[in-house]
């Protein structure tokens, strides 16, 4: 199989669901990981092609057939300028990662081999920073770089390392992060047995806001609606200040743009009421049930007097007692 990098335009006129018919199924084995750009304008997929699919109802704006040329799955995201960051193999199973310009996919703007190895990298993007963490199934370190527009433009920092292998790995949005500790990214590795928690930290003197490390970030409150980005409007997220820690916003309102599916079923058949029951039931199970009810009642006031003489009797005593 192949494993084409494709660009398409996000926005479906159809409506909802085209998204489910949308992708060509014929000759297509996986779609690995479908990241967004910030406008959510373009939709990016990579994908296994076993036959050449035609006629898709997404129109393609570019197409590379190889991105790498292994044949083991590749990942890939947008960064903050709009290019796209890949993770794959070469023909002789090395990893490599790439940078591509979306309106030119016939040369990369950079291209580096890694190791050996055949965990899949997946790519972790900070668009705040500009640093993507690479994380290999099956390796026990954390490579990171940063994506800069000066050559070789993919400049690696620096590799945590740790003993026991990772099994797949979390990362935490920007918003869950410690800024009085300086924190810059969170991870959360997962062992056969446990989860467990890699913090990162840039070491400051100043117990002050560090404005450099936390620039405004993309807040969780939606900048169109969903039948808005659906009738082809663009926007760029929301952002929201970390100065203060991040604070969540009151749960918002959910709006129903469409009828209840619910509301257009038939009625339902004929059910039987209480009324209805067998009168078996009404008479004598619903008396037992009242006799019980009325023998607890007693109960309760026989134990609340006992009780109460109780209560005297210990007064009666202490005031001898004194």
């Amino acid at each position: 199989p192949r494993r084409p990098l494709s660009l398409t335009r996000g926005h479906v006129p159809s409506g909802p669901s085209s998204w489910l018919t949308a992708m060509p199924t014929v000759g297509l084995e996986r779609v690995y990981v479908p990241p967004w750009p910030s406008s959510f304008s373009l939709w990016l997929a990579s994908f296994s092609v076993t036959r050449p699919a035609r006629n898709a109802l997404f129109p393609v704006c570019q197409e590379r057939l190889a991105a790498h040329e292994g044949m083991r799955p590749m990942r890939a995201v947008f960064t903050r300028e709009g290019q796209i960051f890949t993770t794959g193999f070469t023909r002789m199973s090395q990893r490599e990662l790439g940078l591509w310009d979306p309106k030119n996919f016939e040369e990369p703007i950079a291209l580096q081999e890694m190791d050996t190895s055949n965990g899949v990298l997946l790519p972790f993007y900070d668009p705040d920073s500009s640093i993507v963490y690479l994380c290999g199934k099956g390796d026990s370190s954390i490579r990171y770089f940063e994506i800069t527009e000066e050559a070789p433009y993919v400049h690696y920092l620096s590799t945590y390392s740790s003993k026991e292998p990772q099994r797949g790995m979390g990362f935490m949005p920007k918003r869950g992060l410690d800024v009085s500790k300086c924190e810059i990214a969170r991870f959360y590795k997962l062992h056969e047995r446990k989860c467990e928690p890699i913090v990162m930290t840039v070491p400051r003197k100043s117990d002050l806001f560090q404005d450099d490390l936390y620039p405004d970030t993309p807040g969780p409150e939606p900048a169109l609606e969903a039948d808005e980005w659906l009738a082809g409007k663009d926007a760029e997220p929301l952002l929201v200040s970390l100065r203060d820690g991040y604070v969540p916003l009151k749960n918002r309102e959910l709006k129903v743009s469409k009828k209840n599916v619910l509301d257009s079923k038939p009625p339902p058949g004929s059910r039987r009421s209480l009324s209805s029951c067998d009168s078996n039931f009404s008479t004598s199970t619903l008396e037992d049930l009242l006799q019980e009810i009325r023998t607890l009642r007693q109960t309760i006031e026989d134990h609340e007097k006992r009780i109460t003489d109780l209560e005297n009797t210990l007064c009666e005593l202490a005031d001898v007692t004194d």
